[in-house]
């Protein structure tokens, strides 16, 4: 699997102090897993990644001329964004499929995929976001996601939704300038709660202090490249507006909402 790379760098001026993060980018597989035991369909649904991020990430960055940081693997193998003892870390059902090939699965097998895949990616993220850093501020990071329509029988209302644990320097003002137009139902914290110990945002940012926030896209808002076009068009003033003041690039730790920091 050495021609399997994890996670994929898109370049950009690191010196803007912006850096875009797209856990769940790509549905890729090493071919050595085959489709882990599952039909081909599982691969075009959200279980394996996160629809219309990647292409809207990478538009995002060209559009900014930031760095970006795109998970090069699917989800389905082990979730970057998920601590490393999170028992979802590998599903062995999700959202309803059965993954024939993580169950049973050894602990070799599940040591390898850690160190395989799992943590090079944030290797990834540290190394850009530390690069990002070299003038002595502190970079903004946003990260990308999307979310299903429809939970079951619920018809998730809303188009954006900004996910965070207890820093909201970064999470006020990008609620505030995404409302502003007025022809968008955005969620704070909704359809999920932000605030989850070892995951991406928490590992990189929280711990070190650094402002952040997590953005989820309905995903049939993105699906396509006309979709994408206009998000990327609606996002990038507001990202920019962010990424000039100044308390956005300042270090300052906050307590997360999931408890004490390790060590």
């Amino acid at each position: 699997m050495q021609d399997f790379i994890p996670f994929e760098i898109v370049e950009g001026d690191y010196d803007i102090g912006m850096v875009l993060i797209a856990d769940h980018a790509m549905n890729r597989l090493p071919a050595a897993y085959g489709s882990l035991g599952l039909p081909e369909s599982a691969f075009r649904r959200h279980i394996a990644f996160d629809i219309g991020i990647e292409g809207l990430t990478r538009r995002l960055a060209a559009r900014l001329g930031v760095p970006a940081v795109l998970g090069g693997f699917s989800r389905l193998l082990i979730d970057p964004n998920r601590g490393e003892d999170d028992p979802t870390l590998i599903m062995k059902i999700s959202d309803g499929a059965i993954v024939p090939g993580n169950h049973p699965m050894a602990q070799d097998e599940w040591d390898f995929r850690l160190d395989a895949f799992h943590r090079p990616y944030h290797w990834a993220v540290e190394r850009t976001i530390v690069r990002a850093s070299a003038s002595g501020r502190a970079p903004l990071v946003l990260s990308l996601h999307s979310f299903t329509p429809f939970w079951k029988d619920f018809a998730r209302p809303w188009h954006a939704a900004v996910l965070w644990d207890s820093d909201g320097r970064a999470v006020t003002p990008l609620l505030d300038l995404l409302r502003q137009p007025g022809d968008i139902i955005v969620g704070d914290n909704e359809p999920y709660d932000g605030a989850l110990k070892g995951d991406t945002m928490y590992r990189h940012c929280m711990i070190p202090g650094i402002p952040h926030a997590l953005l989820e896209v309905r995903q049939d808002l993105i699906a396509d490249k006309a979709g994408i076009a206009a998000w990327a068009e609606r996002l990038a003033p507001i990202f920019q507006t962010l990424n000039t003041q100044p308390t956005l690039h300042e270090y300052r730790i906050f307590p997360s909402r999931t408890g004490p920091y390790p060590g």
